[in-house]
């Protein structure tokens, strides 16, 4: 996605338009398929372009940063538009797959154990949410308890973004299975439709205890497995890239604006704006704090998170707090607006829901983007000070340490810059 990005970027320069002119006929439009003709279904990127340029107020921005580059000759401001689409899946297709244990207590209690590990991404909240939802109680009677494998066996990694999609999807067959069984007794204690969460939670309270008497099983299992084809990755043939290695697309926008100083390298993201679709939202809470920290995450690692190596030895010599930067309380954009896609397409994961963690990373490098514009800026000041002709067009490595940056604007005390 990045090396995509940057031929973007490359041409957009070579061409004299805004990289915004360039992508803007490209984007992924309903029903188009993927360079593996996979169908996409609906595409909300023009609907999240055209929210971006509005809400962000592009073009008005444009200008006054270009008057605001024109009045200084040391500190220069660069805005950058990017849009995102991300599979969703393992395309190991094996991997597509979940299970759940899930126990109805005499109390009322909702026992559930699932395959997915919380890491501090809200997926135990989240999975209390789905089974809440089925049984139609508040999420204070759902309990989660810690992942173990005697409990759910040969449970996959928690990775691709996909833990609420698979082991939310086997907590809802579980808990469907259960409300099927409950039904009889269930029936009876809501003819009439409790209306408090109280009065919710002690019909199912008392149904569970019927049931129990009744000596049916109030325990079940969940699985679920993604309704994938996936991909023959060993078909060497003419077909070698069609399948269906993903469920869904998750999409997103970036707009972000930077202030760099030319003469020390450092930058300031004055505002992002972010626009994500998780489809459905199970909690919206939880995905906006997702979306921030992706975003920052990738703000990391396009900006300041550099590996340096021994030249000989081949140890990496960036180790420890001392060496390794990382963003920090700075780092967050001084204006940062995040936003979920309003009116989002039901996706076919569980409860409509969108997959969201890995997907916003990448649009924190609208930030790179921006940072680069901003160089530019440095670029045409010093050829029209000069007469100096400086390639608006140039190699810029991730990340943009203050160290590239620096090196990228030219002036009197660095003529490195001229020589690209």
């Amino acid at each position: 996605m990045y090396f995509a990005e940057t031929m973007y970027d490359h041409a957009a320069s070579d061409l004299g338009i805004s990289r915004e002119e360039l992508i803007r006929p490209n984007l992924y439009k309903d029903n188009e398929e993927t360079h593996f003709h996979h169908p996409i279904g609906v595409s909300p990127l023009e609907r999240m372009w055209k929210q971006m340029m509005t809400q962000g107020e592009v073009e008005k921005r444009r200008t006054e940063i270009d008057k605001f580059n024109n009045e200084n000759r040391y500190r220069k401001r660069g805005i950058s538009l990017l849009p995102t689409k991300f599979g969703i899946s393992f395309t190991a297709t094996h991997m597509n797959q979940a299970g759940a244990l899930v126990h109805l207590l005499k109390d009322g209690s909702v026992q559930v154990y699932h395959g997915g590990h919380e890491m501090g991404q809200g997926l135990h909240t989240k999975m209390c949410a789905i089974a809440a939802e089925v049984f139609d109680v508040p999420i204070d009677v759902v309990h989660v308890n810690e992942t173990c494998t005697d409990k759910v066996a040969n449970t996959l990694p928690t990775a691709a973004s996909a833990g609420t999609d698979l082991n939310g999807a086997a907590v809802k067959a579980a808990c469907e299975t259960l409300l099927e069984r409950l039904q009889p007794f269930l029936k009876k204690h809501r003819e009439t439709m409790p209306q408090t969460d109280k009065e919710r939670t002690e019909s199912l309270a008392s149904a569970i205890r019927e049931a129990w008497f009744a000596r049916v099983n109030l325990s079940a299992n969940g699985f679920y497995k993604t309704p994938i084809a996936g991909v023959d990755w060993k078909n060497k043939g003419v077909n070698e890239f069609k399948g269906e290695p993903f469920f869904y697309y998750s999409y997103g926008a970036s707009l972000t604006e930077v202030e760099i100083d030319c003469l020390t390298g450092d930058h300031t993201v004055l505002r992002a704006d972010v626009c994500h679709d998780v489809g459905k939202s199970i909690n919206p809470a939880i995905d906006i704090g997702q979306i921030e920290g992706a975003f920052v995450q990738g703000m990391g690692l396009f900006t300041v998170e550099e590996l340096l190596y021994d030249e000989k030895t081949g140890r990496l010599m960036t180790v420890g707090p001392g060496m390794y930067k990382m963003p920090g309380f700075a780092s967050i954009p001084r204006d940062f607006r995040v936003s979920l896609l309003a009116d989002s397409e039901d996706s076919p994961a569980v409860r409509g829901s969108k997959a969201v963690g890995e997907p916003p990373l990448f649009l924190a490098f609208s930030t790179m983007l921006a940072i680069k514009e901003a160089v530019r800026a440095a670029r045409r000041h010093y050829t029209q000070e000069t007469g100096i002709q400086v390639p608006l067009t140039f190699r810029f490595d991730a990340p943009a340490t203050a160290e590239k940056i620096r090196l990228a604007c030219p002036d009197e005390l660095n003529p490195l810059a001229q020589q690209d």
